[in-house]
């Protein structure tokens, strides 16, 4: 169980103090520059849109990060990898549904590939060496998995973790998992676009902004400045 997540829905004091308390342990996982997606990996496509359903730690920071990205359509919370009757985040939460926390990505291939979708993943969005947990976060529900929409998703995603495995540009092999979705259940209203609504929130500012920034650094000709949002506000 993460001892800051929790914290994340109570008071900025009380957040601010266990931010102080933990920062000498605890920090946003750096960003790591990964080759471009070749071959079977890039997976392109004309269709005007597709969907992949990624989990990599916190839901909050992923969806944030892919609503900044050009070409992406809608980014949606959520969970994958359990029954719908424990698709809530009190019971996620616990570790014992069988769920991640997840991010529906709803694209554009015609503007952005699948293999790029899987760059900014892998590079930007969380750290894939990391074993159920990422960061502060600690649990199988914060896993990384990639939930393939079919065969070629599959295909590709196995051919890029291969690829990158390839190039040794971790200290440690990608433990990613890369499982067929069975179901994507949307989180709660209140935990969308939550990096957009609370910048200021120690949690985001300190796990989820710097994220942001990076795909901004690394990739500037596919980051927006206005995110995609679920709701309008």
């Amino acid at each position: 169980m993460s001892l800051l997540k929790p914290l994340a829905l109570a008071s900025a004091a009380a957040l601010c103090l266990a931010l102080s308390s933990l920062s000498s342990v605890h920090a946003a996982e750096a960003a790591v520059a990964v080759p471009a997606p070749a071959g079977k990996a890039l997976l392109v496509s004309t269709a005007p849109s597709e969907s992949v359903v990624l989990a990599g730690g916190c839901f909050w920071g992923v969806q944030g990060v892919f609503q900044h990205t050009q070409g992406v359509l809608r980014a949606v919370s959520g969970y994958a990898g359990g029954k719908p009757d424990s698709a809530t985040y009190s019971m996620v939460s616990s570790g014992s549904t069988g769920h991640a926390e997840s991010v529906q990505v709803t694209y554009d291939p015609r503007k952005i590939s699948f293999g790029q979708i899987l760059q900014i993943y892998f590079s930007v969005a969380h750290d894939p060496t990391q074993l159920n947990r990422q960061g502060p976060d600690h649990g199988t529900q914060y896993r990384s998995a990639i939930f393939t929409a079919g065969e070629q998703q599959k295909q590709a995603a196995d051919a890029y973790i291969a690829q990158i495995n390839a190039a040794h540009v971790f200290s440690s092999p990608i433990v990613t998992q890369v499982t067929p979705l069975q179901a994507f259940y949307a989180a709660e209203d209140y935990h969308q676009d939550y990096a957009t609504l609370h910048p200021n929130q120690p949690y985001i500012a300190y796990n989820d902004l710097p994220k942001i920034a990076n795909l901004q650094k690394m990739y500037p000709a596919i980051y927006r400045a206005d995110p995609v949002l679920v709701f309008k506000h």
